[in-house]
C-alpha cells in the first residue's frame, strides 16, 4: 500500500494482557482515516482507555501492531512519539504555577522552537479557542470549561497529526459540556486532526464521532461504524442493548435534513396583494403559505383566511412571523426541538437566507425511516422509498 493511502492510525490484531492475567483488549483491529474523529465507547472496564493509551505507548501492547502515520509505534522512540501526538485528559493536567500561555507553550519549548515561533503559535491557538484575553492568567483563575479549552490548545500546540482525548468533557456540568462539544466540532472542522476520543456518554459519542467503536467487556470490538449505522442497524445484540430502545430518538441527532425530505407548500411574496394571495390559496385548497421577500428570503407565513379586514393590504404587512427554522443539513433533532419550542406544526428550512422547503412532523418521520432503511438495505438514502403519510 502506498503511504499516502494508509490510514493515519491502524490497529492490527492488537491485544493487551496485564501481568495479573487480565485481558484488557482482545484481538482488536480497526483503521482510522486521516481527519476523522473516532469515539470509543462501552461499559466501564471494557478496554477503551487502554486502547487509546496504547496508541502513544502509555500502555504497551502485548500483541499485534499499531501504526501511526505509517510508522510502527514499537519501532519509534516513545518520547518522540508522544511529542507528535496531542493528549487531553478529563482533569486537564495544567501546570498550576504557569500561566495559560506558558502551559500552551509546553511542547513547542520541549521541541526547541524559538521564542517568536512559540509565541506566534500560542497566540494563534488561544484565539482559536477564544481565550486570547486570558493568556496571562493562571489555571486557578479559570472556569472548568476554560481550563479544558486550554488543555485542547496545549495538545494542539506542536500541530500534531493525531489527538488522543480521554473523557475530556466529563468533569464539567451538562451546560458547559454541551458548549464544549459544539466548540470541539467547530475546532475540528478548522484544524482537521485525526482524533481518538474516549467517552462513556452515548449522546456525546454519536454527536462528535465520524465513526463510533463500541466495546464490550474484555476489550472486544462489537461494532465500528458511523453513528447513524450504530443507532439504526446495531450489529450485535450487545450493541442493540447498549444503545437502548430509544435509539430511534438518538438517531435524530445524527440524521441530517436532506432536501429530499422537504415538503413544498405554496409560496407568496411580501409585495403581493393579500386579497389575491389568500383567494388563490382558498381556490387551491391550501390552508396556509410561506411568505418570502423579493430576494426569496423567509419573511413569515399567512393563513388562507387572513384576508379579513386587511384584505386591501399587502401580504408583507399582514404576515405572521416565523420563529421555527433550521439550516439545511442540520440534524432532525434540531428541527424537532424547534417544533416543540415554538409549538409549530412545521419548520422552515433555509440554505443561507434562501428558503428551500419545510419539514413537517410527518416529513420528519419519513426522513428518519428513510435513513434507517438506507443503512439496513445498503441503498443510498435518496433512493429509498417509504409510504407517505403526509397530509395532502
Amino acid at each position: 500500500m502506498d503511504r499516502s493511502e494508509q490510514p493515519m492510525i491502524q490497529l492490527d490484531h492488537v491485544s493487551k494482557k496485564f501481568p495479573d492475567g487480565t485481558l484488557a483488549v482482545d484481538d482488536l483491529s480497526f483503521d482510522v482515516t486521516e481527519g476523522d474523529v473516532v469515539t470509543l465507547i462501552g461499559p466501564s472496564g471494557c478496554g477503551k482507555t487502554t486502547t487509546m493509551k496504547m496508541v502513544n505507548r502509555l500502555v504497551e501492547p502485548t500483541g499485534g501492531t499499531i501504526t501511526v502515520d505509517g510508522q510502527d509505534i514499537m519501532r519509534t522512540n516513545a518520547v518522540e512519539l508522544r511529542r507528535r501526538i496531542g493528549y487531553v485528559i478529563q482533569n486537564v493536567g495544567l501546570f498550576p504555577h504557569q500561566t495559560v500561555s506558558a502551559n500552551v507553550a509546553t511542547v513547542p519549548r520541549l521541541l526547541g522552537w524559538d521564542r517568536r515561533r512559540t509565541n506566534d503559535r500560542v497566540a494563534e491557538l488561544l484565539a482559536l479557542v477564544g481565550l486570547e484575553e486570558h493568556a496571562a492568567r493562571y489555571p486557578a483563575q479559570l472556569s472548568g470549561g476554560q481550563r479544558q479549552r486550554v488543555g485542547v490548545a496545549r495538545a494542539l500546540a506542536a500541530d500534531p497529526p493525531v489527538l488522543l482525548m480521554d473523557e475530556p468533557f466529563g468533569a464539567v456540568d451538562p451546560i458547559v459540556r454541551e458548549r464544549l462539544q459544539g466548540e470541539f466540532r467547530r475546532l475540528m472542522a478548522e484544524v482537521k486532526k485525526t482524533v481518538l476520543f474516549v467517552t462513556h456518554d452515548l449522546d456525546e459519542a454519536v454527536r462528535l464521532g465520524d465513526k463510533v467503536a463500541v466495546f464490550s467487556q474484555g476489550g472486544k470490538l462489537e461494532q465500528y461504524d458511523p453513528p447513524a449505522t450504530i443507532l439504526g442497524a446495531p450489529a450485535t445484540p450487545f450493541v442493540a442493548d447498549f444503545v437502548g430502545s430509544d435509539r430511534g430518538l438518538k438517531r435524530l441527532s445524527v440524521t441530517p435534513i436532506d432536501s429530499s425530505d422537504l415538503a413544498h407548500p405554496p409560496v407568496v411574496h411580501t409585495s403581493d396583494r393579500l386579497a389575491d394571495a389568500t383567494a388563490s390559496l382558498r381556490a387551491g385548497g391550501s390552508r396556509w403559505a410561506v411568505v418570502l421577500d423579493d430576494n426569496n428570503a423567509l419573511h413569515g407565513w399567512i393563513a388562507a383566511d387572513d384576508a379579513g379586514a386587511g384584505g386591501d393590504g399587502t401580504v408583507g404587512s399582514n404576515a405572521q412571523r416565523m420563529e421555527a427554522w433550521v439550516p439545511v443539513g442540520a440534524p432532525l433533532k434540531r428541527a424537532f426541538s424547534e417544533m416543540l419550542e415554538h409549538d409549530a406544526g412545521w419548520v422552515a428550512v433555509l440554505d443561507g437566507e434562501r428558503f428551500v422547503g419545510v419539514l413537517t412532523p410527518a416529513a420528519l418521520h419519513e426522513a428518519l425511516r428513510r435513513s434507517v432503511e438506507s443503512d439496513a438495505s445498503g441503498v443510498d438514502r435518496e433512493l429509498v422509498e417509504v409510504e407517505s403519510i403526509r397530509e395532502q
